[in-house]
């Protein structure tokens, strides 16, 4: 989906003038009055010698500020809620507003023991009619808590909130409480009582035992439910936790009900003002505002700034609402595998795999790599009529490993010709694969064929050379069918990310190796947040270049997503799948030399078809196939993100 951070972001930072708020301000909560928009946010001092705690520290206090430009910049800011009880004092943290009836109600964090504990990170309430001045204040939970929030109205006439429960002591909750009455929301009986059946009023949110959830913004009324944005942290309990944000939607009658949720991130950290902070690589979502369809999301950034993104409302529920979501997702082949070891032919009696692919003379020409029981790769050759039934499959490789750099070096180590791209361009068909001699890098090769040798079968390839920087590990690479400003275009891929590089020629005259641009980065959190790889040429639409690219996940699966590329310029990113179009589900995919692969080389298109080649499991080869105009309908809603 297409979120946008703002072009101010971030909205709010920290002020060497003022000592309560110099070190950081995040988490904003944004609330609109008197067509001005008014957040609360938590900022944090400079260290200094605080008498209670016999210590140095900084301490947390919550200001207010105002914005009469739609939350761009922000004025008059001052200190609104700061420790005054003992059960707050030593900071008042990350609040949420919401306004119910006349009253303004500011949930936060409470914190009343030093050195920092469980037992000292509880909910607490401050009323205000003005938002200039604070009228009460409670202690609300005599549990560990934080992120309480309350609905703007209430439901089946009771006030209905939103808090999660034992933040500190996982695994956190998001659960629902509801009140009969306002002093209920600050009654230690109520919430004692309510404590020991918690686990009935959770909303089922986190998808793995490692990771946390936790109240983000204010539940936002929508036509389809309760829109509620939350922080979902993966692996938080690790040195490299992974914060981003979703969305879930609650049923308007039942909050307790979810309806639907995101499947992926909505946000995660990419700009330096999310990685870069008192604590980098976060960011938090603390507050909403709807204006009509569009969406603004508040959001604390490295624990050091206030932000703000924008989303369709309608986008968005599309994305999440099962029957509105657009997904487009390759079909196997129901004769799949297509092609398999042959255990009479040494050279491929192991493994056949990772295929390119090229349509020509009505004919699917498939290239892919064999795999010998010593662990050597060559090149064999299969046709088919329709990408399904193979009416020719090459007796010996049409491509062996010739030069050093390809050759084995240590006895049944991985060596040889691995993973081929195929481009026709003119009257050659170019190759880029994986050379290696199975004790330096992989590199990238590229050799050529011309077009009538090729189907005639007269294996004159040129002489390879390698394309790539020595001493870098470079693979999934191939040549962009058509040159953009007199240039070839070369994708590629060295450590995480897909690459682009821009080549004179294609003999690399004047240029020895590949340059790194780094192009398309894996997304922390997605299924794709490990790494990225360029899997098939691209394809030419009216809507622009259609590139398959595989994603591998946290978890080490790999799947299979889209981009879309400006016609007149293949750089620039239009489109770029949410979800996956291809995963491992079948056995010959989830099982193999590696499990758990769908890794494609090759896709044609034809008649609006687009057929995919692919290796699962680092075995065997399958084809499965999607209609084109579905997934540009797909690329197109779902926008660069």
């Amino acid at each position: 989906m297409i979120i946008k951070r703002s072009d101010h972001n971030p909205i709010l930072e920290p002020t060497s003038k003022e000592f309560w708020e110099a070190e950081a301000v995040f988490n904003g909560c944004p609330i609109v009055k008197d067509d001005k928009i008014f957040m609360v946010y938590r900022a944090l001092s400079r260290t200094h010698y605080h008498e209670t705690a016999k210590t140095r520290m900084m301490i947390s206090d919550i200001g207010i500020a105002e914005s009469t430009d739609n939350g761009d910049h922000f004025e008059n800011r001052r200190k609104l809620i700061f420790p005054e009880e003992n059960w707050e004092r030593f900071g008042c943290e990350d609040p949420r507003i919401t306004k119910l009836n006349d009253k303004y109600y500011i949930f936060y964090t409470a914190l009343s023991e030093y050195p920092f504990n469980v037992n000292g990170i509880k909910v607490g309430v401050a009323i205000s009619k003005d938002l200039q001045t604070i009228t009460e204040k409670h202690p609300v939970t005599p549990f560990n808590a934080k992120g309480m929030t309350l609905f703007p109205e209430k439901i089946n006439g009771k006030m209905v909130a939103l808090l999660t429960v034992n933040t500190d002591m996982p695994p956190a909750k998001i659960c629902i409480a509801t009140f009969d009455k306002e002093d209920e929301m600050w009654s230690e009986d109520y919430w004692n009582e309510w404590y020991k059946n918690h686990d009935q009023y959770m909303l089922s949110l986190a998808r793995k035992k490692e990771d946390q959830v936790e109240v983000g913004a204010p539940p936002i009324k929508t036509t389809e439910g309760w829109l509620v944005i939350y922080s979902y942290t993966k692996n938080y309990f690790t040195r490299q936790p992974i914060f981003t944000i979703e969305a879930v939607l609650l049923d308007l009658n039942d909050p307790s009900k979810i309806i639907a949720r995101t499947e992926v991130p909505i946000l995660h950290p990419e700009e330096y003002y999310e990685k870069i902070g008192h604590v980098e690589n976060v960011v938090f979502p603390s507050g909403a505002i709807l204006n009509e369809d569009k969406l603004e999301i508040y959001y604390g950034t490295s624990d050091t700034f206030c932000c703000k993104a924008e989303v369709s409302l309608s986008t968005l529920l599309d994305h999440m609402i099962e029957g509105k979501r657009k997904h487009a997702c390759l079909v196997r082949a129901n004769e799949n595998p297509i092609i398999v070891p042959n255990p009479n032919s040494s050279w491929e009696s192991k493994a056949v795999f990772n295929p390119a692919s090229l349509y020509l003379n009505g004919k699917f020409h498939i290239v892919y790599r064999a795999m010998s029981w010593d662990n050597t790769s060559t090149m064999g050759y299969a046709i088919s009529p329709d990408g399904i039934n193979i009416e020719y499959r090459s007796p010996t490789p049409i491509y062996v490993p010739r030069e050093s750099f390809e050759q084995k070096k240590q006895p049944n180590g991985n060596s040889g010709c691995e993973d081929p791209r195929l481009t026709h361009i003119d009257d050659k068909i170019y190759m880029c694969y994986t050379a290696y001699d199975s004790i330096s890098v992989p590199r990238v090769a590229l050799s050529w064929i011309y077009e009538k040798d090729f189907l005639e079968k007269n294996w004159n390839w040129s002489k390879p050379i390698l394309i790539s920087a020595p001493d870098l590990d470079d693979k999934d690479a191939l040549v962009f069918p058509q040159k953009y400003n007199g240039k070839y275009i070369l994708v590629h891929r060295i450590s995480e990310d897909i690459d682009i590089a821009f080549c004179e020629n294609l003999e690399f005259i004047g240029q020895e190796y590949l340059e790194e641009q780094l192009w398309i980065y894996p997304r922390k959190g997605w299924w794709d947040s490990r790494k990225v790889g360029a899997s098939t040429p691209p394809v030419r639409t009216p809507e622009g270049w259609v590139m398959l690219y595989h994603g591998v996940s946290d978890e080490g699966i790999y799947r299979v997503g889209a981009v879309l590329l400006d016609l007149n310029d293949p750089s620039k990113i239009l489109g770029r799948t949410d979800l996956p179009i291809f995963e491992p589900q079948t056995d010959y995919e989830k099982n193999g030399q590696i499990n758990n692969v769908v890794f494609p080389c090759g896709a044609n298109l034809v008649n609006d078809e687009l057929y995919v080649f692919y290796g699962g499991g680092d075995t065997v080869i399958g084809m499965a196939k999607v209609n084109i105009n579905k997934l540009l309908d797909v690329l197109k809603k779902d926008g660069w993100n």
